[in-house]
């Protein structure tokens, strides 16, 4: 890992799992563990400094769940805004200092500190001129996407609508596209059905916590 940059990480996890049957995704447990906390200590072993994590719905039982971690907690008092308002927050909070930061999904099961590490390790080599990186997997977009200082002060300087993905879709330009086979960065899980075709193609089980 670089250690001349500070990295910084935004962990979304508001959302109302709606079409998961109105469930929280990232409590969803893989090896017994809630993706949650297994995304968090995989940011944290990739070398990232500070560690936001942005909660809505759900809070107090997602914030049981990585109490004690070295993360800070937003809530977003407002989540069903969507997804824009959660990455917004979750900037504002980032120590101006940083170099980079790691937008990061809370419902990757396969997504790991080698994985973001590589992902670190790319952008630092970006070509110039571009402020943003996304892997692209098989012809789709992927996660967690890495944008830098310039990038993150564009988008808070933009107004509440105005978010990672809005950014790229003005910035083609700026954006760069990893191109790669990995697919743990296209790899989620939105509905049940996700669910079933992740234990039959990775042959892992994902339980929901006995109080969901």
């Amino acid at each position: 890992m670089n250690t001349t940059v500070r990295i910084g990480a935004v962990l979304l996890a508001a959302g109302a799992g709606s079409r998961m049957g109105h469930k929280p995704k990232s409590l969803l447990q893989l090896d017994g563990q809630p993706l949650i906390k297994r995304m968090v200590n995989h940011l944290l072993q990739a070398g990232v400094s500070q560690l936001v994590v942005v909660l809505g719905h759900y809070a107090v039982d997602i914030g049981a769940a990585i109490e004690g971690l070295p993360v800070d907690s937003v809530l977003n008092p407002d989540p069903g805004q969507g997804l824009v308002s959660s990455q917004r927050l979750g900037l504002q909070a980032i120590s101006p200092n940083t170099a980079l930061v790691v937008m990061a999904l809370a419902d990757q099961p396969l997504v790991n500190a080698s994985d973001i590490d590589m992902l670190v390790q790319v952008f630092m080599k970006r070509p110039a001129g571009t402020e943003m990186l996304f892997p692209w997997v098989h012809g789709q977009p992927g996660n967690p996407v890495l944008l830098s200082a310039t990038a993150r002060a564009e988008i808070l300087s933009g107004d509440s609508q105005w978010g990672c993905k809005e950014w790229r879709q003005h910035h083609a330009e700026r954006t760069h596209r990893h191109e790669c086979n990995n697919l743990h960065f296209t790899t989620d899980l939105d509905r049940p059905q996700d669910i079933s075709d992740f234990e039959r193609k990775y042959g892992a089980r994902l339980h929901w916590p006995t109080n969901q």
